[in-house]
């Protein structure tokens, strides 16, 4: 089912035969709200900051009017000469971007673009570069590479002086990531005198800060769904309350329920958390296609997004990095395992389904005490959620425990990951934006140990004074776990003859040795230092000794206090909670 609008030839502008071909093609008959809104006045020379529900169709929003203001020039397009740069903050949205512009250059077949995202050399960049392009499609960093370091040849300094038009698509994930100062780097090398198109699925006040430095008198465009609500209409949201020991095999359970031969993607909080449960669940679930991907992968993630963008059915275990503007086409499920670091993340991953007007289905998992957070969804995003009541049977919660712990004692490099995921868990729900409601003191840590499968209860600060009776932990010599991988397990059997002799675990860096003194020396230092003491915060005025008043030294945990009593403060005055929230926090 498509959104129909208006059809491409009753739009306000005239669009070339190429563009009109194309668009036929590829079946797209209609131009969504955001297309038809956008269009016409990029094409009447004006700049845009449009913001609209994720999955609408902002890219070709953009990327009609610059293929059209290229074309309309008469003067031909020489070699070297860009016409249009469109910044995005991912290689993964790059990628796709370059793509869906392919199919227009196949009717342009004068224009050629080029993909600027790393995983190669600036230097073969360039040679790219000096083979000729008119459309860059660059991530921010590497693009401010080659305008700043190549000061020799100049290449693309020179190019980008006949730029008609700049695309900032998904703005405010570019400034989320920290963009800002290279953002601002890159537009001091672009002429002024150009169209500008700035998208988003969110307006924020950071932002407007760059609308302002970016854009000239722009344009504000916003498309909403019906009913004012942040996610397609054609999208189911469920949300289902679990425990926390018995999460995992309640997502094992709904895959199984609904058939390994759809499209899933599970959100996870932490990069560690996909490391460690894509292993499990491939071993749950044998004959499923399971993939992982997160941040810090970087050679092997373009792979993994290709593969799992051209399988029929799979299950991809992922961070945040994919849950924006990633078009993925037939994602049946959306699973929020954890929830979303950010109210705007909840939206964003959501719309990796139901896009442009097809259907499609998303699931939060909640833990009983985050019930809150259904509430809060609805009135920060207008988001509504249907409760969907699963019946875990207790043999799958005895199976997903017992393969957990399998898998870690036939290979120390999943024990190894399960700990790392399970700490990493535990920081990042201390970390939380919405930790008013998800509060880390609710966590019984021992059924979360519990629900990652842990064989020992890992050693962290968190931990101390808390009550972890509820855990279980497995009576075996952790030393006894060997890794798989036979190099690897033959440098830990060294390390650990070593530890056998000295007591003292070997690491990477050696610790430096004090030199060593005669015990008069230490003793004469120590008295030394205690003097220094004494005489520390006094001055002599006039003869007489005064002590200096000391300073009240605000301690860490006072400067953390303080932090979040200003954070409270600011989500009432932005009404994110309410008055008897904030009293109830405050103690008033």
């Amino acid at each position: 089912m498509q959104i129909q609008t208006r059809k491409w030839t009753d739009l306000e502008v005239k669009l070339c035969n190429p563009i009109l071909t194309t668009l036929k093609k590829l079946n797209f008959l209609f131009a969504t709200p955001i297309q038809a809104a956008c269009i016409p006045v990029l094409l009447n020379g004006k700049d845009v900051a449009a913001e609209a529900v994720t999955g609408s169709g902002k890219t070709l929003a953009f990327l009609i009017p610059m293929l059209e203001h290229m074309q309309r020039r008469h003067e031909k397009w020489k070699q070297r000469e860009v016409g249009g740069i469109i910044i995005t903050p991912t290689r993964e949205l790059a990628t796709q971007i370059s793509e869906v512009l392919d199919n227009f250059l196949h009717e342009m077949p004068s224009m050629k673009q080029v993909l600027l995202v790393g995983g190669t050399t600036v230097s073969e960049d360039i040679s790219k570069l000096k083979e000729g392009v008119n459309i860059i499609i660059a991530t921010p960093g590497r693009l401010e590479d080659i305008l700043t370091n190549d000061k020799k040849n100049l290449i693309l300094r020179k190019s980008v002086k006949s730029l008609e038009m700049l695309v900032l698509d998904e703005a405010d994930r570019l400034l989320d990531l920290g963009f800002t100062t290279t953002l601002n780097a890159i537009l001091s090398y672009l002429p002024r005198l150009r169209r500008t198109g700035l998208f988003s699925a969110t307006q924020t006040k950071e932002l407007g800060h760059l609308i302002r430095a970016g854009l000239r008198n722009p344009t504000f465009v916003t498309v909403k769904e019906k009913c004012n609500v942040s996610t397609p209409l054609t999208l189911n949201n469920y949300y289902t309350l679990v425990d926390v020991e018995h999460k995992f095999a309640a997502l094992i359970d709904f895959i199984n329920s609904k058939g390994i031969d759809l499209k899933y993607m599970v959100f996870l909080s932490t990069c560690a958390c996909v490391d460690y449960f894509s292993h499990i669940i491939q071993a749950m679930l044998p004959k499923a296609n399971v993939l992982a991907l997160h941040g810090k992968m970087k050679d092997k993630r373009h792979q993994i997004f290709e593969d799992f963008r051209n399988a029929d059915n799979a299950i991809l275990v992922c961070t945040d990095i994919m849950a924006r503007g990633i078009d993925i086409p037939e994602v049946d499920w959306v699973i929020q395992y954890d929830p979303p670091s950010s109210a705007s993340s909840f939206v964003h991953r959501c719309g990796r389904t139901a896009r442009i007007g097809k259907k499609g289905n998303a699931l939060l998992f909640l833990l009983r005490s985050e019930d809150a957070y259904i509430e809060f969804i609805k009135r920060n995003q207008k988001v509504e959620l249907c409760e969907l009541e699963l019946n875990i049977p207790s043999e799958m919660i005895d199976k997903c425990l017992e393969t957990a712990r399998n898998l870690q004692l036939q290979d120390r490099m999943i024990y190894d990951k399960a700990n790392r995921a399970f700490v990493s868990f535990i920081q990042s729900y201390n970390k939380h934006e919405c930790n008013l409601i998800l509060r880390l003191k609710d966590l019984d840590f021992g059924c979360v140990a519990m629900g990652f499968g842990l064989l020992k209860m890992p050693r962290m600060p968190e931990i101390k004074s808390r009550d972890i009776s509820t855990f279980k932990e497995i009576n075996i010599d952790i030393n006894e776990i060997s890794y798989k991988n036979k190099q690897r397990e033959q440098v830990r059997l060294n390390k650990l003859q070593i530890y056998r002799e000295t007591g003292v675990w070997p690491s990477k860096t050696k610790k430096r040795l004090k030199p060593t003194e005669s015990w008069s020396e230490a003793k004469k230092k120590k008295i030394d230092r205690r003097e220094t003491k004494k005489t520390k915060g006094k001055t002599v005025v006039n003869g007489m000794q005064s002590v200096k008043k000391k300073r009240n030294k605000l301690t860490q945990e006072d400067i953390d206090e303080l932090a979040k009593d200003i954070a409270l403060i600011k989500k009432l005055k932005k009404k994110k909670i309410s008055r008897e929230e904030f009293n109830e926090v405050f103690g008033e």
